[in-house]
């Protein structure tokens, strides 16, 4: 069997080949394939089970170089080594997305109400604390509409907030300043599909994750639309996204309330928002908790001490 890999950008190929082509060596050695660089791919060969692991892994590895920066050698060995081998059935909560390594399911009570809120409805709305899947469910459920089907694209946006730093001070063009902001989106994409057909979406549009100004004087149908951070949005923001929702659309709106970079005395236009359309049939609303929390477990504590300190001074 041979496969063809289309690889990321040129100067990322020495990292991902390694010091004197180490990291392909080891492949070649740990599968019994043979790899052969042409241009800007990669051309595997050999028994279809070792090429398809191969190829598995050699998208693993431009994923984490394009987070990482930097690919050793004991983290090639690492996805050499990784077990795959295991395939649970999928529940009923499974959210089936382009990646065939990956099934996404809500793992808590909540978690599992956010997703029957936005599959049930057109505009959600969707506040809670870091690591509780706030962005990275909606991602899923855009994901599993586009494969479905159901969607034509899918629109990631953030508003290019400040927490703390200055914006004007980062090096590079507004791309270069904007990336950081962006960055958990394109995280959450790469769980749910292969480098090469991620690369080619938005190339194509077909997904687009754009700052949030970006999206003023449009009308997008037939769209997954994540307004993500929503917290750091001023009300005139808020109301532009919410009249961006066109026909066969559906408007997925998250944000941490507790974590608000506006400027003093600044309300946020996500908290109007909800106050404001609360009574409107058609829209959900989804708090997630500390309860919800799916990263390590020193997180819920870090959110437990911290919201027990708040308490403390709003007392005082």
């Amino acid at each position: 069997m041979e496969i063809t890999i289309q690889l990321g950008s040129a100067d990322k190929q020495l990292e991902l080949f390694g010091p004197a082509d180490s990291h392909l060596r080891l492949l070649r050695e740990s599968l019994g394939v043979r790899i052969t660089a042409r241009q800007d791919s990669l051309i595997i060969t050999g028994k279809e089970k070792d090429v398809k692991k191969a190829a598995q892994i050699i998208d693993r590895m431009q994923k984490h170089l394009l987070k990482h920066h930097s690919l050793a050698a004991a983290e090639v060995k690492a996805l050499i080594n990784r077990d795959e081998s295991s395939k649970a059935p999928l529940s009923a909560d499974a959210i089936t997305v382009y990646s065939h390594k990956k099934v996404v399911e809500p793992s808590t009570k909540g978690q599992q109400k956010y997703v029957e809120t936005m599959l049930a409805n057109d505009l959600t709305f969707c506040i809670g604390p870091a690591g509780t899947g706030k962005t990275y469910l909606a991602v899923a459920i855009a994901v599993s509409m586009l494969k479905k089907k159901q969607i034509r694209r899918i629109v990631l946006a953030r508003p290019a907030v400040e927490a703390g730093e200055k914006l004007g001070f980062l090096p590079g063009d507004i791309q270069a300043k904007v990336n950081p902001y962006l960055r958990p989106l394109f995280d959450a994409l790469e769980d749910m599909m292969d480098f090469t057909q991620m690369k080619k979406f938005v190339e194509l549009d077909i997904i687009e994750i754009i700052p949030l100004a970006f999206m003023r004087g449009r009308t997008l149908n037939e769209a997954a639309i994540i307004c993500d951070e929503a917290q750091n949005t001023l009300p005139l923001q808020m109301l532009m996204v919410l009249t961006r929702l066109g026909h066969g659309s559906k408007m997925i709106i998250t944000g941490d309330i507790t974590q608000i970079d506006l400027e003093k005395g600044k309300k946020s236009g996500m908290i109007e928002a909800i106050e404001t359309l609360r009574r409107i049939k058609g829209i959900g609303y989804v708090a997630l908790t500390q309860k919800d929390i799916v990263r390590h477990r020193l997180v819920q504590n870090i959110v437990r001490a911290y919201k027990k300190r708040q308490k403390l001074i709003s007392n005082r």
